[in-house]
């Protein structure tokens, strides 16, 4: 996927970003960095800094949280399509759960700095991508 259109069209499927029109969809397409990771390979690490929000493409991987009693627990699975770090975009607190790929994956990576300068520079966009987090926050809180 290393086209701005291909990437723009891949968000489209994506909650967070449908509520984008195509143009803010393409702006925030040019921000994305591709990477890779192998089964068994840490994508984030509980307890460190955030680099930003991953977006699957392909593959798997699960989010694991440690406890305080030093036992492991799987708290979320991802596959395409599914993300995390949504908070590492918002502030640079620590990761709440390691996330270890399953498989080989793919991502899309957007890093906090870039979204900010997104956010900075078209206001309208960032209320959409906003108010989609908020729903995304307000359903975890109910579901609790």
């Amino acid at each position: 996927m290393n086209d701005v259109k291909q990437i723009s069209s891949f968000l489209q499927k994506v909650p967070l970003f449908r509520g984008l029109d195509t143009r803010h969809r393409e702006h925030l397409a040019r921000r994305f960095v591709q990477r890779q990771f192998e089964a068994g390979q840490t994508m984030v690490t509980q307890g460190q800094g955030g680099e930003g929000f991953f977006l699957i493409v392909s593959g798997k991987a699960e989010a694991v949280r440690e406890r305080g009693d030093g036992t492991q627990a799987v708290v979320n699975t991802f596959g395409p399509m599914d993300f995390f770090g949504e908070l590492a975009l918002l502030d640079d607190g620590l990761r709440t759960a390691s996330v270890v790929a399953t498989e080989a994956t793919q991502c899309l990576v957007l890093t906090r700095w870039d979204f900010l300068a997104l956010l900075r520079e078209d206001a309208e966009m960032a209320v959409a991508v906003l108010q989609e987090l908020a729903r995304r926050f307000r359903r975890v809180l109910d579901a609790l």
